[in-house]
């Protein structure tokens, strides 16, 4: 991708003559680069997948704080990423280089701010100081975080592989105290002996709260040790080299100049709105998983092995779609990517407590997230190659690009969850309790299929009017030739 400039010219302890010509950058130099995205990708899919419930069910705080905390934090994350991707572009090259001093000097905050996340403080908070401990880090984390999607884009393939590892760490970490929970909650609402039995059982439930909290803190401890080598690795493996024809230097347009030409990019507008829609579905389908699991599935048992399962066929499947990507091209290929995670929904919201076929269409829901990780960030460098042709003397707006592609994201995903959080609400979702009104199971059961497969019906169609075909992506890497942009 010749918009990425991090290109390595170290490796990993591995010292290389400069002056020796090579064919193409080494295996070693690669998977050092590509080590830098890990980060964001573990951190964000623990907090997709387990944000909700941990808050609801561990902190035990109200669906209404938790939706504003689920909300302005995707919000802010959001808003911060065109920022932090302006203040990139504007920032001076250091000794290091330009990009990489960004990542070394957030990484111990951002690892910090992370473990802060999962830490209960105390047992109890006001529901004023809870609030604001939570939504406080979170923005810090968010804020911290932002510069990583900026700088690593193009190492998709690991960080897919690494949605599944930090799914795998926190999953397995916390599932076995949240399936004791369910366990120990299955009892309660059986049990019609004496009083001893059900106080007993409530000790038993605040045992298990205890120890659920202390698990949650240690998956972040993990995850922030994973967080610190994976830049160490970034930071002695990768040095800045520019791209052909790039000074990689501070951009002169305004921010807001700059912002305009972005929007106003009609492939881009498509894009990133086609991708909005998808990436709402899936989210706000990931966002109430657990919930769903536990409370209308009667899988809460199982459902961080369900977590695994998906994202180890999305690991598996990316070379599928890539095979697919190439022979049929990419909007096709998304087409089709997409369209399988809709069956998957139907099948697991109908077919309860059913174990089997819990597992098949999580395997085929996974193949689809591969597929939504893999084909619209294959896409977006082709928007910005068009991009290049048309405004051939602004160049280095890349990080606004990839920024404001973030952007929607990133808000799109704070509201579906701060949304779904809100509506759990409204219809008496109490925290923590074992048990739920028929109103809350209904509103998962909409929350988890219905809802988002109209959101990517929505998204389906907005792709349709993507204008970037394989014949005008030939057309556009020819001008790049003509201009001495490619080799």
């Amino acid at each position: 991708n010749q918009h990425i400039r991090m290109i390595s010219e170290g490796s990993c302890g591995i010292h290389v003559d400069l002056v020796q010509k090579t064919p193409g950058i080494l295996l070693s130099r690669k998977l050092c680069y590509a080590v830098g995205g890990m980060p964001y990708q573990m951190t964000g899919t623990a907090k997709g997948f387990f944000m909700q419930i941990f808050l609801l069910d561990v902190v035990k705080m109200g669906a209404f704080s938790a939706s504003i905390i689920l909300f302005l934090g995707r919000a802010w994350d959001a808003i911060s990423d065109p920022l932090i991707g302006y203040a990139v572009s504007k920032s001076g090259r250091t000794r290091i280089g330009k990009l990489i001093p960004w990542i070394v000097f957030t990484m111990p905050l951002g690892v910090l701010s992370y473990v802060m996340l999962w830490y209960t403080p105390q047992d109890t908070m006001s529901s004023a100081f809870s609030f604001g401990w939570y939504f406080t880090w979170c923005c810090l984390f968010d804020t911290f975080m932002s510069v990583s999607p900026i700088l690593s884009a193009y190492r998709m393939g690991m960080e897919v592989f690494t949605t599944l590892v930090g799914a795998a760490i926190q999953g397995q970490i916390v599932g076995v105290h949240h399936a004791k929970r369910t366990h120990v909650c299955s009892l309660q609402n059986g049990t019609q002996g004496p009083s001893g039995n059900h106080t007993d059982s409530l000790d038993d439930i605040s045992d298990t709260l205890q120890n659920t909290r202390r698990a949650y803190l240690t998956g972040a401890l993990v995850l922030g040790m994973l967080y610190f080598l994976c830049c160490l690795m970034l930071f002695l493996g990768v040095k800045e080299q520019l791209a052909p024809l790039s000074k990689l230097d501070r951009i002169s347009v305004p921010y807001l100049t700059g912002m305009k030409m972005v929007v106003r990019h009609t492939p881009y507008v498509w894009l990133v709105f086609g991708f909005l829609f998808a990436s709402l579905a899936f989210q706000m389908a990931q966002g109430n998983f657990a919930l769903f699991c536990t409370h209308a599935a009667n899988m809460g048992a199982y459902f961080q092995h369900l977590v695994l399962i998906l994202l180890t066929s999305a690991t598996i499947s990316i070379p599928m779609w890539q095979t697919l990507l190439v022979k049929k091209g990419k909007k096709t290929t998304i087409f089709i990517g997409l369209s399988v995670y809709i069956p998957a929904l139907i099948m697991i919201s109908l077919m309860k407590s059913n174990l089997p076929i819990f597992i098949i269409m999580s395997m085929l829901a996974g193949t689809s997230l591969a597929a939504l990780y893999l084909v619209p960030w294959s896409m977006l460098p082709d928007v910005v190659d068009d991009f290049k042709v048309k405004n051939p003397s602004c160049q280095d707006l890349e990080p606004l690009f990839y920024s404001c592609y973030v952007f929607f994201n990133k808000f799109g995903g704070g509201m579906s969850v701060g949304i779904s959080t809100l509506i759990l609400h409204f219809v008496g979702y109490k925290p923590g309790a074992c048990k739920h009104n028929t109103e809350v199971i209904y509103s998962l059961q909409m929350l988890f299929a219905p809802m988002p497969i109209c959101l990517l019906l929505i998204g389906l169609v907005i792709f349709c009017f993507y204008p970037i075909n394989e014949e005008q992506r030939r057309k556009i890497q020819d001008a790049l030739r003509k201009a001495g942009y490619v080799p």
